[in-house]
């Protein structure tokens, strides 16, 4: 009894632990689920501020704006890109360590220029504009490098499979264009009339030539009148007159 009773005690541990744990991760992945979506929303709150003040504010504090929404919209089709490719293709790591190191440049001009949004000397944010924008033109064009290299790498693999699977399917193709008519079984023929194939292993034997209309005929033909049989249907010959 009491060893059942461990055991139970042991089974119903068991189902706690699982359940709590089973209760971290469904809270951890809904937590997780939030706060992606809190980001996107900020991210699409910040953006759409950036591309209003492109237009409501002309002159240095406009083309701050239109730096920063150029930086993150690079930035993040890359970071996207390479996160999507490196599943498929894990050489793509060294790549994401790459974007990574120059993700760190990124973040750091992003701050700077949202700190110079606030600056009301337009001299110094027009002194200051120049290499503002060198730097966003050297790591976007960094970032654009790697996207598109991963890009053109992922069609050319695509592009290779491509080429094989047609080559295969022409084959195949040509396969099955490629028949021949193969020799069915030999047609067998009716017997003649007048054969009989039964007995004397399927050879036919001569029939009587008694039997035949043709030899009838030329029987007929060659017997003497007085000796042919008469039918009712014949008329009488009449006697031949002597005058």
């Amino acid at each position: 009894m009491g060893t059942v009773i461990t055991v139970i005690a042991l089974l119903f541990l068991l189902f706690v632990v699982f359940g709590a744990y089973a209760t971290v991760k469904v809270i951890g992945a809904a937590k997780r689920g939030v706060d992606r979506t809190i980001s996107q929303a900020r991210r699409t709150v910040e953006d759409t501020t950036l591309r209003a003040k492109t237009f409501a504010q002309p002159g240095p504090q406009g083309e701050l704006a239109q730096l920063r929404l150029t930086l993150r919209t690079s930035m993040r089709a890359t970071q996207d890109a390479l996160h999507a490719g490196v599943a498929e293709d894990e050489s793509l790591k060294e790549s994401l360590s790459l974007f990574e190191r120059l993700s760190a440049h990124g973040h750091e001009l992003d701050a700077e220029l949202k700190r110079l949004e606030a600056e009301p000397d337009r001299d110094t944010l027009a002194t200051r504009l120049p290499g503002l924008r060198e730097r966003t033109r050297r790591i976007t064009q960094s970032a654009d490098s790697l996207r598109w290299a991963a890009r053109d790498r992922a069609h050319r693999f695509a592009g290779d499979d491509l080429d094989t699977l047609s080559a295969q399917i022409d084959v195949e193709a040509g396969a099955l264009r490629h028949w021949t008519k193969e020799p069915g079984p030999a047609t067998s023929w009716p017997d003649a009339p007048g054969t009989d194939t039964a007995g004397s292993g399927g050879r036919a034997r001569p029939t009587d030539p008694q039997s035949r209309p043709e030899d009838r005929s030329r029987r007929s033909a060659i017997t003497p009148p007085g000796q042919r049989p008469a039918y009712p249907w014949q008329k009488k010959p009449r006697p031949e007159s002597t005058t």
